[in-house]
């Protein structure tokens, strides 16, 4: 008998043991394996037929041994055991049908108490019971209790935590941090600064319609410095324009004259008021002479001949979000200096003759409007409007500039302008009779209109 059957058989009897019940087909089993001439004298199966015939068996099913002699299909028995690896000639199968035929029969016995499979690294049948046994320590009564599966809705290890102690994954590193905060201090002072070249030109050479070949030139320069801190509110501005024209067989002609400083100081109640309490200064005059074209020879104007300075208290209204502001005083102290002898002789500007001051006590208004109206074009717009108390109470001098800036990148800009100015005080003279004496008139409105394309440098 070849070693492989004895497991084989081992296997069977075990089967047999775990699931059948005593009774006289115990006999009909023995004579089978009695009657197989590989088997009778063999001292494995000599041992296990004692244990098999011990009174510590379970119950066994009944089998028919009569059925189990008649599988005699050698084509089935073949196919069992290639399935389990084996390939034995002809004649062993014939000497082994009886016994694989009660294999063949007790695996279909012990399908539902036991999953088999065949092990083909150890070419032997693994039985895995699918019942425990527990023994009832009251009634003595054996219970055989399902083994439950193992799968991923019952008994299924979703995942395991564990704590390693000797191994620290994640090592938290000290470093040295510095609590201290240092908050930015505030920046109290705010500079603006701006300046700027514009130029025109124009020229003609053989043009049927005629012209004149022409070049101009303004330069600006715009400086400011506010102070805001809480309560307090401190705005410094200086203006400065200067332009200058030549025109083909005309003298160079001054175009645009300006030098304009302005101070504010004001004070508030508290942190959301907009309205300031609020002392002004303001003063105006120009760089050079100032000619009655085309007479070069006798200025109408001079450096602080014209000069004016308003000095005032009131209250100021400021939407920095709107770029608005509006300035009330009704106490505003109005000088006119005209530093020149023979302008201050004539009496120009209101003074009287001989004078070089003329004070007046009034009421002044002042609003600044600065806004974005459509993309890349800004408008600015000034207007002030002043009253004497003293003289001719209601007589406005108006002064009104409005600018607006077409900006096409960074540097380069446009500007069309206008400024007008009324002042009763300001007498015009000329020679209305033609007798070359000139003869004084009264007060005229002054209009100016610029426009220039140019560059601007912001800092």
């Amino acid at each position: 008998m070849k070693k492989r059957t004895i497991p084989f058989l081992l296997v069977i009897l075990f089967s047999v043991y775990t699931t059948a019940q005593i009774d006289s087909t115990k006999v009909d089993i023995i004579k089978t394996i009695s009657n197989t001439d590989s088997l009778k004298n063999t001292e494995s199966v000599k041992k296990v037929l004692q244990l098999f015939l011990s009174d510590t068996i379970p119950p066994i099913k009944p089998l028919d041994s009569v059925k189990i002699v008649q599988l005699n299909d050698t084509l089935n028995i073949r196919m069992r055991l290639d399935s389990l690896g084996i390939y034995m000639p002809t004649d062993t199968i014939r000497r082994l049908t009886k016994l694989d035929s009660l294999k063949l029969k007790t695996d279909a016995l012990l399908k539902p108490y036991y999953t088999i499979r065949y092990d083909s690294l150890i070419q032997e049948d693994i039985y895995t019971p699918r019942f425990r046994m527990s023994i009832n320590h009251l009634s003595k009564d054996t219970v055989y209790i399902p083994i439950p599966k193992e799968t991923k809705s019952y008994i299924s290890i979703k995942s395991k935590l564990v704590v390693d102690t000797l191994k620290v994954l994640n090592v938290i590193k000290r470093v040295a941090i510095d609590t201290t905060k240092y908050a930015d201090d505030p920046i109290w002072w705010k500079h603006k600064n701006s300046v700027g070249f514009d130029v025109n030109q124009a020229a003609f050479l053989n043009w049927s319609a005629g012209g004149n070949s022409s070049v101009s030139g303004l330069v600006k320069v715009n400086f400011e410095r506010t102070y805001k801190k809480l309560l307090l509110l401190w705005r410094n501005e200086v203006y400065a324009r200067y332009g200058l024209n030549k025109q083909e067989d005309r003298e160079l002609r001054k175009t645009d004259d300006k030098l304009e400083i302005n101070s504010t100081f004001g004070y508030r109640k508290d942190t959301i008021s907009n309205w300031y309490y609020s002392l002004k200064f303001n003063f105006k005059t120009q760089f050079t002479d100032g000619f009655s074209y085309p007479d070069t020879q006798t200025p109408i104007s001079r450096i602080f001949s014209p000069a004016y300075l308003f000095l005032g208290a009131g209250a100021q209204y400021d939407l920095k979000k709107d770029r608005f502001l509006i300035y009330l005083s009704p106490i505003t102290l109005k000088s006119t200096f005209v530093f020149d002898e023979n302008l201050s002789n004539d009496g120009a500007f209101g003074v009287k003759v001989g004078e070089n001051a003329r004070h007046e006590f009034g009421a002044l208004i002042e609003t600044r409007w600065n806004e974005q109206i459509v993309k890349n074009v800004i408008m600015d717009n000034k207007f002030s409007l002043y009253s004497d108390y003293l003289n001719n109470f209601g007589n406005i001098d108006v002064n009104w500039e409005l600018n607006f800036k077409l900006k096409v990148n960074k540097f380069f800009q446009a500007n069309i302008g206008a400024h007008l100015i009324y002042d009763d005080d300001i007498k015009f003279k000329e020679d209305t009779n033609n007798d070359g004496i000139l003869e004084t008139t009264g007060a005229r409105v002054q209009l100016k209109q610029l426009f220039g394309i140019g560059v601007l440098y912001q800092f």
